[in-house]
């Protein structure tokens, strides 16, 4: 899965130079062209990286970037024409990962995306992923993808469908499971407690227990990854 960049800039021909640029080093890139409309397909596409512009219509890009770090750790580079050390200066103690200023190289801010990303942790050579067809599972932002879309679960369902990305096609007991979710359970906690995570898990990835895409039952033992 191509890592996700979000391009906040109102400039119409910037936007189709750096989706150029990014796309070519293998990127998905969306864009959006004011402060509002970045926070909402800020939350709602999770990407790996906002490419930020500081003048933005309605709402700048340093109270664009303060509201992003209010809620997640989304690395943040900032672009603008201002070269003010004060501007730069805020936009950094908000959490911008780095400042460029116009004109600028594309490749240069794909070289920075990339430093950025390196060191934020963000890029996938050095995450702990587990994937299964469109499933993707990211093991340090504690977040599982399905066909792109984000899905949330509780811990204990986390742990759950990690058992199973960790070994694909491996039938698990019931009481290997619990033993998983519950490393110290005590008797009380049945079997059957697995059975209703389970469910909770294939409703949520909208698998069918009749022909499933991802969680089967074996029977006479437990359930497996497909």
């Amino acid at each position: 899965m191509a890592q996700s960049i979000l391009v906040v800039e109102d400039d119409s021909k910037m936007v189709q130079l750096l989706r150029l640029y990014l796309e070519r080093e293998g990127f998905a890139v969306s864009a959006v062209s004011d402060g509002h409309s970045a926070l909402e397909a800020a939350q709602r596409a999770r990407p790996d990286l906002v490419i930020l512009d500081l003048m933005l219509p309605h709402l700048d890009g340093l109270e664009v970037c303060r509201r992003l770090h209010a809620d997640s750790n989304v690395p943040i580079l900032m672009v603008t024409a201002r070269v003010d050390e004060v501007d730069k200066l805020l936009g950094l103690s908000l959490g911008a990962d780095d400042y460029v200023t116009k004109p600028f190289s594309p490749r240069e801010v794909v070289a920075r995306v990339r430093a950025i990303l390196r060191r934020s942790g963000g890029d996938r050579a050095d995450r702990r992923l587990l994937r299964h067809g469109d499933l993707e599972m990211d093991l340090d932002r504690h977040l599982v993808m399905v066909g792109g879309r984000e899905v949330r679960f509780t811990p204990v369902e986390f742990k759950l469908l990690q058992a199973f990305l960790e070994a694909p096609e491996r039938a698990f007991s019931r009481d290997q499971l619990l033993t998983h979710i519950y490393p110290h359970h005590e008797a009380e906690v049945v079997d059957r407690t697995i059975d209703v995570h389970v469910g909770k898990l294939r409703a949520k990835l909208g698998d069918d227990p009749v022909r499933p895409r991802f969680i089967a039952t074996v029977r006479g033992v437990g359930y497996k990854l497909l």
